[in-house]
């Protein structure tokens, strides 16, 4: 497996499109309320929004394509609505696996497992044999996630193999996503402007983008502007603009 340096180690390649993009899928309850509708079916409606993102980024050519789909935190939600979205997460993986392994998409799955139910468990299992020999746009979800907990299970690991002083390399090859370049480009729907413990250590350099617009209506539009806006970041990476090669200059 490649394992891909941190962007504080080495610059990484600045690209018309991001190669990775990592998205908190926020305001599917808001959008529910305004309708009168339960929480619920804004959930449902989210999953929409999911399958037009990915498409999307099949066709941009993004390579990457993180999700984050419920966080350590999460759990503190009404126990209904946990049970929901666990189900509705077996239910997508049951009905979507066959689509991704027939559009070359790998599924990846990030975050702790000890929570979720055996019979989810051997489901994303199974999901991630199969589309394992895939090599088009790598699919990670993140569910039971949270990024104290990728940096604290990266430095457990090492530490139960005996390892006494901690680098940055080790510490970044132990990461959940050790197998992805770190996101290009992270976007947040849903008007909220913070990272809500999502790959904390990954999105040092990452450029951020926060739209007001909710989950279930993101679409290819709303992703096109994202990645517009991120054509006109200049990403220095800790150097001057007048270090950069003319082509990656902003005016």
């Amino acid at each position: 497996m490649t394992f891909f340096q941190s962007s504080t180690s080495v610059i990484p390649d600045v690209l018309p499109v991001p190669r990775h993009v990592a998205i908190i899928m926020d305001g599917n309850g808001r959008w529910a309320k305004k309708r009168f509708l339960p929480r619920v079916a804004g959930h449902k409606r989210g999953l929409e929004a999911v399958r037009a993102t990915v498409a999307a980024c099949t066709e941009l050519g993004v390579q990457y394509l993180t999700l984050f789909a419920f966080s350590t935190e999460n759990w503190r939600r009404p126990s209904d609505e946990v049970s929901f979205l666990m189900d509705l997460f077996l239910r997508a993986l049951e009905h979507e696996v066959a689509k991704l392994a027939g559009n070359n998409i790998r599924l990846r799955v990030i975050g702790s497992r000890e929570r979720l139910a055996p019979s989810l468990v051997e489901r994303i299992e199974a999901a991630e044999a199969r589309t394992a020999g895939n090599t088009g746009l790598v699919l990670t979800i993140a569910a039971d996630y949270g990024g104290r907990w990728d940096i604290l299970q990266a430095a457990n690991s090492l530490l139960s193999e005996g390892c006494t002083s901690l680098d940055e390399a080790a510490l970044t090859g132990r990461l959940s996503m050790a197998y992805a370049p770190e996101p290009d480009l992270f976007i947040r729907t849903g008007g909220e402007q913070r990272i809500s413990n999502f790959l904390l250590w990954q999105l040092a350099y990452a450029e951020l983008y926060f739209t007001d617009t909710l989950w279930p209506d993101f679409d290819r539009a709303a992703l096109e502007l994202a990645i517009d806006s991120y054509r006109q970041r200049e990403r220095r990476f800790g150097r001057t603009s007048e270090q950069l090669p003319e082509t990656l200059r902003r005016e």
